[in-house]
């Protein structure tokens, strides 16, 4: 079983790791800051004051090309603070039989070319700051912590008043050299904190412009292609649902009704006719009744209402056509472990989905089900030794399986070579 442990305090050669990426960040971002708002305020304001004139329009549209630039090598740098993964937003191209001048009117129509703009020219101020805190407390830290190493070099006079002297600790050199290392080790020790706050603070300015409009974006699609998977899979659900229906327990109760009404003809007739067709009537009827729950399993098992998904997996295991090797995380099932309902109905789908699939196409002696749970992931691995040759092909089972992870913002990885085996791996948040 995967067990989760509670997150470590981090290890001092992370600290001083990430200490040396946010200086490194901030001190680089000065100069970088100041050269951006030097080229693109001049291009901006040439741009601008030759409007009037065919030149004014070329200048400008130089100018955001050149934002552009600057921007993209800001958003190198600001994953190894923000620790999140590089995003690049989508900026408006011109149509391939667009002649010069349209080409040129592309940036200037374009709002994330003006937003790469603003950053070059008001992230000096930012920079600006945030660069003289960092090289403040690095001095501060540095000297008070080794102040005890210059001191005698220090020139003095009779009538110099030191702080020491001021805050009433005597004139002493052991005076001197506490006060100004007890400085220098509140520097040391707040100086990873300072220094992260710079750097958050000049990269949180840096991706609300540069990658803030992507991001919503990216977030828009992604809901989107969610709410569609969502739709697509319950659709499946119905259409599946209503094609068993049919050609099951609504056939068998078609039969029942004949049967019954056959009966009632015999009754005068031929008693013993029947109660044959009686005792018929009957096998139909719990024959129905089992189609029916079987239905009913595979859109809410009570047991997996009632007991978790482990019971339910077990159980669903239990039924299999071949042997089912089943290992899952009893965490899952007990109330403080249990997932949400929704994340549960989605598993246990998906199981159920890939265990049918491998019963009526792989053609496979052995099953291997894992489910698991780390880092707020579901892991669920299916993994048969049939012949392969599964892929994810709209009207096949394993496309249903594929909508309804995707509907909850988790991933599916097919790996099925033709000769097998083959591995189905789903991962949902939870």
């Amino acid at each position: 079983m995967t067990t989760v442990t509670a997150n470590a305090e981090p290890a001092p050669s992370t600290i001083l790791r990430q200490l040396g990426v946010d200086s490194a960040y901030v001190l680089l971002g000065f100069p970088l800051a100041l050269a951006s708002f030097i080229v693109l305020i001049i291009g901006l304001a040439l741009g601008i004051g030759l409007m009037v004139t065919v030149i004014g329009l070329p200048i400008l549209a130089g100018t955001l090309y050149a934002a552009r630039g600057w921007a993209d090598i800001e958003r190198r740098r600001i994953p190894a603070v923000l620790h999140q993964p590089r995003i690049r937003p989508r900026y408006r191209t011109a149509e391939p039989e667009a002649n010069a001048w349209r080409r040129i009117f592309v940036p200037i129509t374009d709002g994330q070319s003006w937003l790469d703009l603003a950053h070059g020219c008001g992230k000096l101020v930012v920079a600006l700051s945030t660069f003289i805190v960092t090289v403040v407390w690095w001095a501060a830290a540095i000297g008070g912590s080794l102040y005890w190493a210059y001191d005698w070099t220090l020139p003095r006079s009779d009538g110099d008043e030191e702080l020491n002297v001021l805050l009433g600790l005597g004139d002493s050199a052991g005076a001197r050299i506490g006060l100004n290392s007890a400085f220098g080790i509140f520097f040391l020790i707040t100086l990873p904190i300072v220094v992260r706050g710079c750097a958050l603070l000049q990269a949180s300015f840096g991706r609300a412009l540069l990658t803030g409009v992507a991001e919503m974006r990216n977030r828009i699609t992604v809901l989107e292609e969610q709410k569609r998977a969502a739709v697509s899979a319950e659709a499946s659900a119905l259409r599946r649902l209503e094609r068993d229906i049919h050609d099951g327990p609504q056939q068998r109760l078609v039969r029942l009704a004949m049967d019954i009404s056959r009966a009632q003809h015999q009754l005068g007739t031929d008693p013993d006719a029947a109660r044959r067709t009686l005792d018929e009537a009957l096998a139909q009827t719990r024959d129905t009744l089992a189609e029916l729950r079987a239905l009913s399993r595979g859109i809410a098992p009570p047991i997996l209402v009632d007991r978790g998904l482990p019971s339910a997996l077990a159980a669903l295991a239990g039924r299999g056509l071949i042997p089912i090797d089943l290992t899952v995380d009893p965490q899952l099932g007990t109330p403080t472990g249990r997932l949400d309902p929704a994340v549960e109905n989605a598993a246990y789908f998906v199981v159920a989905e890939a265990l049918t699939n491998v019963a009526k196409h792989s053609r496979a002696t052995e099953c291997w089900l894992t489910v698991t749970r780390a880092d707020r992931q579901l892991h669920i691995a299916v993994i048969d030794d049939g012949e392969g040759g599964a892929h994810l092909s709209k009207g096949h089972g394993l496309a249903g399986i594929a909508d309804r992870v995707r509907a909850t913002g988790g991933t599916l990885t097919v790996i099925s070579p033709t000769g097998g085996p083959t591995e189905v791996r789903a991962e949902l948040p939870c």
